[in-house]
């Protein structure tokens, strides 16, 4: 047997046990997926994904806690394509230093994307940068459980941050841990527009 046969035969096993996965995923609903851990790219992701739902022409939404005072790439571009956005408007927790008006913030914000959440027009959901608001206590960890449950069936709903809290992980379809193996901002170089934010 040549190269070129065993590869042939090793390609064909391949194809075959993919066909036969792809067989077996029938179910058709929309999943939770929950986009975590220490490394980069978490919420860059999540709007991935949101652009991808937006480019096969369903609708979105973006809910974004923490990062909401920053300038937004993604959000420039998105809500000139009619993708909604309900922003928390403190921005990061160590810069406000005020446990009760980031939870206020955090309340606010949460009730347009409850709101989201219970409107089947959405394909996709984006709860950039929930994970927070779990782990501090910010929101009613069961009500946000709730609302994910409950959402309509075939709505697709992306949490991201890190420290996704267990009940989270529980619920979720899908778990992506991103690893943070290195990092140029340990090395010094300044966070860039249109790469970093």
């Amino acid at each position: 047997m040549n190269e070129q046969e065993r590869h042939k035969k090793k390609a064909q096993k391949q194809k075959e046990k993919v066909d036969a996965s792809v067989a077996k995923a029938q179910i058709e609903r929309g999943i939770v997926l929950v986009i975590t851990g220490n490394g980069k790219g978490k919420s860059t992701s999540g709007f991935g994904t949101v652009t991808r739902c937006i480019g096969h022409g369903y609708k979105a939404a973006v809910v974004q806690f923490i990062k909401g005072k920053w300038d937004c790439g993604e959000r420039n571009l998105l809500e000139q394509n009619g993708v909604p956005f309900a922003v928390m408007g403190t921005g990061f927790t160590w810069d406000t230093q005020d446990r009760a008006a980031d939870i206020a913030a955090a309340t606010e914000v949460w009730q347009e994307g409850k709101k989201f959440l219970a409107d089947p027009q959405y394909h996709v959901v984006l709860l950039d940068e929930m994970t927070y608001m779990l782990g501090y206590d910010y929101l009613d960890k069961q009500e946000v459980l709730d609302a994910i449950k409950n959402r309509p069936e075939n709505q697709s709903v992306i949490i991201t941050g890190r420290g996704a809290i267990r009940e989270l992980r529980d619920m979720a379809d899908t778990v992506s841990e991103i690893k943070d193996e290195k990092h140029a901002f340990k090395a010094g170089i300044k966070a860039r527009q249109g790469v970093d934010w």
